[in-house]
This record gives C-alpha cells, sequence and structure tokens, in this order.
C-alpha cells in the first residue's frame, strides 16, 4: 500500500500558502466578525492541507475521501470570500487574487485525486 509524504505534495503546499493569505487578510477584518467570519474562514483554509494531511497516511481509496474534504473546503472558502467581499472586508482585487489561487488548487487536487 503506497502512502504519500504530505510535505512533498504540491496541493498540500498551495494548502499551506493559501492559509497563510487568509489569516493575513482576516487579522484586517472587524473584531466584531472575530467569532464570525473570521474564525470561519480560517477554520475552513485550515481543513484545506489538513486533510491532505490526515488523509495521506491512508488507503487510497480513503486518502480519496479526504482529498474531497479537501476540495469541499475549498469551495466553502471561496463562498466566505465573497461574501468578506460584499460585507466590504476585501477588496475586489484581493478576492479575484483568491479566487485564481483556489482555482488552481481545485484543478491540482482534482487531477492528483483522478491518478489515486
Amino acid at each position: 500500500m503506497k502512502r504519500h509524504n504530505y510535505k512533498n505534495l504540491k496541493i498540500w503546499n498551495l494548502g499551506i500558502e493559501i492559509v497563510d493569505d487568509v489569516f493575513k487578510i482576516t487579522d484586517s477584518f472587524p473584531i466584531e466578525e472575530k467569532f464570525g467570519l473570521i474564525s470561519q474562514i480560517n477554520r475552513c483554509s485550515i481543513s484545506i492541507p489538513s486533510n491532505i494531511a490526515e488523509g495521506s497516511s491512508r488507503t487510497s481509496k480513503s486518502f480519496s475521501h479526504f482529498i474531497d474534504v479537501s476540495l469541499g473546503s475549498s469551495f466553502e472558502l471561496e463562498t466566505q470570500l465573497i461574501i468578506a467581499y460584499k460585507r466590504k472586508y476585501i477588496t475586489e482585487k484581493q478576492l479575484k487574487t483568491f479566487e485564481e489561487k483556489l482555482a488552481e488548487f481545485q484543478m491540482m487536487t482534482m487531477s492528483f485525486q483522478n491518478k489515486l
């Protein structure tokens, strides 16, 4: 049974980069969002690379499930960032940058999953 070293996976590294970007941007959100949107966005972004790491120690079938969860979190994050944009917590440029990075992650992850 083949195991993956998650730290060597491009999708995991991109996930870590997304988490870092998210935390930088949520630092500027209004304090009243601390237990609302900030918490939800941060937890969601953390879920992306965390599920890849957790699933990497499993069988390919089980790993595929964790990849699905990671993908789901990326789409959830995109939705939350759209909400942040509509609330004027981020700019259109920031939203587009995130959307592009998330689209890249989603494409890479689906391709990786198809090869499992």
